[in-house]
């Protein structure tokens, strides 16, 4: 028999190492497992409706559920009541209304009765929707996400049995300074002479390796024991007891540490922690100031929670603890102290009183005393009966020693640590790879490095789509060669604020470092249901162009516009944007570069200029138009700027251009131009000929100045003059 004050490290029944070799963290622990884990296992999976109901009580929001509950039935009585009073014989059909007796007798009725019913149909229904609405609220996004049920549900679980496996540590290991907190103290020289001894003996008998640490409480009144994970603490009113009564209790209290009964009920306590903090308050008010106010008092602020532990955690539970004193009294059958324990319930049944209500029937952590000497008697028969009962087994009593799990039970357990496993990393790198912000953002700028308009616009949200207007136009310009896509990105940063997120980017444009802030959003909708994506929030930049000019072209790409002009939906990048180009005038080209977040990239204005060697030719083109007119015979040629009058009638005459003109060009668009001589850029012409009069045919000579006016056009792609007046 192991001495508890040691500190063990090999199971002598079983060989095994004792998990305590590492410290004292679980010494004085029954050595009837294999293991510490296998111990703690079976302690904690004992009560699975406990565990059940804690679980539910405490992480399905119970106690909120039943205020809301309560508000709403309240709410929903007084609108029933006022209602039902007020409108129930509306309710009534005119069939019925009108019908001799029957109508009056129903009117009469509703009347008077209506607004009960009305009440008590609202608080139903107000209560029902109250319960029903927190229950279900935290769950709306599992009907549009049909898998963050599965994953609500699996996080539900491993927190509560983590919250409950680390509690359960908590009191195994701090176990021995929470119970001397507690006013327990170990034992005198004289009380461990006096109970040792029994305790081995009833250890031996029940076939138990070791004995939990002895520790007693200084109580001469009453005589008691209870049994911890790693100690039993007895009362000093024991010391008084004969020794079969003392060997009984003990007996009794041994199975309890022996089968981890206190582990169990750490457990329950652990997954229920949140609820069993918060319901440690009002207990706590009422211990320790017991008055009717007080106890009102503390009812009315924590009524939700007090009826969730008395109604739902507690009842589940007790039903497992009533079932351990059962088994509990059992092995004092084993150890051969049946008579002790006897003796002990008959003499505590004096004390009991009557088991009415919900907390003593319902919420009992001890059976009745009668029904536990009733339970005895049929373990212990008296040697006249006929019958013989089962003899209590230590195998019976105690179960097989197990192991931690059977070659299949750990090869399926692998497999699935292992699949589960993969699957949380395949995951997670999709997650990581596929859908984050910053993937979002780099998908972005990668569709615009491939000039893939499409692709860029789906990393849009919605809004921002359909801000781009004519899609398939922005494809073409973003398609075209011309299109110069934001090069060299980089992430510098993605701050996210729950389903914001800000991403700060660095890229070239045009030659230059450009810095720029993205605005993203998590999708509500997930793909195959587990993966949220994000989208961009900023949609494309505006840019107004002019509007009447034919030939306008955005990369190369022929942009037809409405005469007031138009505005096009541009992606970031640099964009160049040439007019109409002719041989008279050429239109220059300006590149526009638009950075994602700006509100507009502004108005692009075309100024037509001369195309090289366009003002010689138009010279050229206005001197062949001269000559024309010196070439005829005539004093006033059609369309010249230069006639001869003298008052005479000419007969004959010749023109010569002594000099010509210099003109003027100014053009009026990519195509047309107005010409004009200056007034110091005069030509000169000289006129030759005879008049002819009274005295026949004379000669003349006269010279004299002019300039020219008209329009230039490109006719057939070539330059045209057209004198003013035609």
């Amino acid at each position: 028999m192991r001495d508890p004050n040691d500190d063990p490290q090999v199971d002598p029944a079983t060989g095994n190492e004792d998990a305590s070799r590492l410290g004292q963290s679980f010494a004085n622990r029954p050595l009837g497992y294999p293991n510490t884990l296998v111990w703690l296992r079976a302690g904690a999976l004992r009560d699975w409706r406990g565990v059940l109901g804690a679980f539910l009580a405490t992480w399905f929001y119970v106690p909120v559920a039943l205020l809301f509950a309560v508000w709403g039935g309240i709410a929903l009585a007084g609108y029933g009541l006022l209602a039902g009073g007020t409108r129930s014989g509306e309710a009534l059909p005119e069939v019925l209304r009108d019908a001799p007796l029957v109508g009056s007798l129903l009117d009469a009725f509703l009347a008077r009765s209506g607004g009960v019913l009305g009440g008590f149909a609202g608080f139903a229904i107000g209560f029902l929707a109250g319960f029903l609405g927190v229950l279900v609220w935290p769950w709306l996004d599992a009907f549009d996400e049909p898998a963050n049920l599965v994953t609500g549900l699996a996080g539900m679980v491993v927190a509560a049995a983590l919250i409950g496996v680390l509690y359960t540590l908590y009191r195994v290991i701090w176990e021995p300074r929470l119970l001397v907190v507690s006013g327990a103290r170990r034992l005198s020289r004289r009380e461990a002479e006096r109970l040792r001894p029994v305790l081995y003996d009833c250890a031996s008998a029940l076939g138990l390796p070791n004995v939990p640490r002895l520790l007693i409480e200084d109580d001469p009144v009453l005589t008691n024991a209870r049994a911890y994970a790693r100690h039993v603490v007895v009362t000093t009113g024991l010391l008084d007891e004969p020794d079969e009564n003392i060997a009984a209790l003990l007996s009794h209290e041994l199975v309890h540490w022996r089968t981890g009964d206190e582990v169990t009920s750490a457990f329950v306590r652990g997954v229920a922690l949140p609820l069993v903090l918060v319901h440690a308050v009002p207990t706590w008010l009422m211990r320790t100031f017991p008055h009717p106010a007080t106890n009102f008092v503390v009812f009315v602020f924590f009524w939700p929670v007090l009826l969730t532990m008395k109604y739902v955690v507690l009842p589940l539970h007790s039903r497992d603890v009533r079932a351990a004193e059962y088994r509990a009294d059992a092995g004092a059958v084993l150890a051969g102290h049946a008579q002790g324990l006897r003796d002990m319930l008959e003499r505590r049944k004096s004390f009991e009183t009557g088991r009415s209500g919900w907390d003593e029937a319902v919420c009992a952590t001890h059976p009745a005393s009668e029904l536990r000497l009733d339970r005895l008697e049929a373990l212990t028969p008296a040697a006249a009966d006929d019958v013989v009962a089962a003899p209590v087994t230590a195998e019976g009593l105690f179960g097989r020693p197990g192991a931690v799990a059977s070659p299949r039970a750990m090869l399926v357990a692998g497999a699935l640590a292992l699949a589960c496993a993969f699957g949380g990393i395949l995951l997670g790198v999709t997650q990581w790879a596929l859908f984050r912000p910053a993937q979002a953002v780099d998908g972005y700028f990668s569709a615009l490095a491939d000039h893939d308009a499409r692709a860029a616009l789906e990393l849009l949200t919605p809004d921002a789509r359909s801000a781009a207007g004519d899609v398939d136009r922005l494809a073409a310009l973003v398609e075209a060669k011309g299109y110069q896509p934001p090069d060299d990105v980089d992430v510098l940063s993605v701050d996210r604020d729950d389903d914001e997120a800000t991403a700060k980017v660095e890229f070239t444009l045009a030659g230059q470092r450009v810095p720029a802030e993205l605005s993203l959003r998590r999708e509500e909708s997930a793909t195959l249901g587990l993966f949220h994506g994000w989208r961009l929030v900023g949609g494309p930049v505006t840019l107004g162009v002019p509007g009447g000019q034919a030939g306008l072209t955005v990369n190369g790409v022929p942009v037809e516009t409405p005469p007031e002009g138009d505005t096009l939906a541009l992606l970031p990048g640099v964009y160049t944007v040439g007019g109409q180009s002719t041989v008279l005038a050429e239109t220059p080209a300006q590149a526009v570069a638009v950075v994602p977040g700006m509100d507009s990239a502004g108005q692009v204005r075309l100024e037509p200029v001369l195309a090289p060697g366009a003002r010689e030719a138009a010279e050229a083109e206005v001197r062949r138009h001269l000559d024309a007119c010196a070439a005829q015979k005539v004093a006033a040629p059609a369309g010249c700027p230069f006639r001869y009058y003298n008052g005479s009638a000419v007969k004959k005459i010749a023109w010569k251009i002594t000099e010509y003109p210099r003109i003027a060009v100014e053009l009026t668009g990519p195509a047309t131009a107005r010409v004009s001589t200056p007034y110091d850029a005069q030509g000169a012409v000289l006129a030759t000929g005879t008049t002819d009069g009274y005295f026949g045919a004379t000669p003349f000579s006269g010279d004299d100045s002019f300039g020219v006016e008209g329009v230039l056009s490109v006719v057939d792609g070539r330059i045209t003059f057209l004198p003013s007046g035609e």
